[in-house]
C-alpha cells in the first residue's frame, strides 16, 4: 500500500448474534487506514442485521457507507440485540440501503477502480453466493476472515474444533477457501479466541463519551441480558480480522495449505492454496492496548 493510501474494504458480518461483531464494526469505523465501501448483513434474519448496521453507522455519523441486506435464511439465529433496533426503520436510513446484498457485493467489487479487501466475520454464505454470480471477484480481492481453529480454540484451550463461522455453512466456506483470491488471510481461534478488554481499559470504554462507543456499550449490556459484565468485555474475536485488514506486526503469521473438511475442521492439504494464518501473538498485551486506544479514538 502506498504511504497515506487508504485500503478499500467491504465488511460481511453476522452482527447481532455474538456482540464481538459490534465491537469490530466500531473498530473498523475508527481505523483511518480503512475506507469502508459497503457493510453487508449475513445469515439468519439479515434485515435485523442490516438494521443494526444502519443504526450504528447513523450513530457514528457515517451514513455515507451503504448497507446491504444479505441472503435471508429461515433458520433461527440469536437476535439478542433486537431491543436496540425494535423501533428503528431501516427504510429511513439516511444513506443507501440495498436489498440484494449478493448483487451489491459483486457490483461494488467489480466497479471498484482499486482492489478490495473483503473482510468476512461471520458464516460466508453471502460471499460464496457472490462467487457463484461472478467468479472474477476473487481476482479483485484480498480476503481476510475470522474463521476456523488450527491447534487451539477458545481461551487458548488445546485442540482444534469446528469453529462456528465455518460450521454454520461448511459448503460456503469450502468454496471461499478454494477461490483464487489475491491473498487469503485468517485469524483462527488460536489467536482471536482469547482477546478481552478488562480493568482500566474496559472502564475507560464504559466512560467514553463518543456516541458510537456509548452505543456499543449499550448493545453489550442488552446482549448480556441483565447478567453482570464482570468488569470486562466478552471475547472480541472479530476485531482481529479488522486488524489483519491493515497490519500483521503484532501477530506471528504462518503460511499454510488448508482445506475445509466436510466435518467443518480445517485440515492440511498439500495441494491447497497458501493461506496466511495468524497463529500466535508476539505480545497480546500490546494488541489489547492498541485496540483500546483505537476504540477510544
Amino acid at each position: 500500500m502506498a504511504k497515506g493510501k487508504r485500503i478499500a474494504v467491504i465488511l460481511d458480518t453476522d452482527i447481532g448474534t455474538d456482540i464481538d461483531d459490534t465491537w469490530a464494526l466500531a473498530m473498523l469505523l475508527k481505523s483511518p487506514e480503512l475506507d469502508t465501501r459497503l457493510v453487508v448483513g449475513a445469515t439468519g434474519n439479515t434485515t435485523y442485521r442490516a438494521s443494526l448496521i444502519a443504526r450504528l453507522l447513523e450513530t457514528a455519523g457515517r451514513t455515507d457507507i451503504p448497507v446491504a441486506v444479505g441472503i435471508h435464511q429461515d433458520r433461527t439465529f440469536g437476535e439478542a440485540q433486537r431491543p436496540w433496533v425494535e423501533d428503528y426503520d431501516l427504510a429511513r436510513y439516511p444513506g443507501t440501503v440495498e436489498y440484494d446484498g449478493v448483487q451489491t457485493l459483486v457490483r461494488t467489487i467489480m466497479d471498484s477502480p482499486e482492489d478490495i479487501t473483503l473482510i468476512g466475520i461471520g458464516p460466508v454464505t453471502n460471499i460464496a453466493a457472490a462467487l457463484d454470480v461472478e467468479p472474477k471477484i476473487a481476482s479483485r480481492c484480498r480476503f481476510v476472515g475470522m474463521l476456523g481453529s488450527i491447534r487451539r480454540h477458545h481461551e487458548n484451550k488445546e485442540g482444534a474444533i469446528a469453529e462456528y463461522n465455518v460450521a454454520q455453512d461448511i459448503p460456503a466456506c469450502q468454496k471461499v477457501f478454494a477461490a483464487p483470491w489475491k491473498s487469503l488471510t485468517i485469524t483462527p481461534l488460536d489467536t482471536c479466541g482469547s482477546v478481552r478488554l478488562e480493568g482500566d481499559a474496559y472502564a475507560a470504554l464504559c466512560d467514553c463519551p463518543d456516541p458510537l462507543i456509548k452505543a456499543v456499550i449499550e448493545n453489550y449490556r442488552i446482549w448480556l441480558g441483565g447478567k453482570p459484565d464482570g468488569g470486562r468485555t466478552s471475547i472480541l474475536f472479530d476485531t482481529v480480522a479488522i486488524y489483519l485488514a491493515f497490519a500483521t506486526e503484532l501477530l506471528v503469521m504462518e503460511t499454510m495449505s488448508i482445506r475445509i473438511a466436510d466435518s467443518g475442521y480445517m485440515v492440511s492439504d498439500t495441494g491447497g492454496p497458501g493461506v496466511q494464518v495468524a497463529m500466535d501473538w508476539k505480545d497480546p498485551a500490546k494488541y489489547r492496548d492498541f485496540l483500546t486506544r483505537r476504540l477510544l479514538g
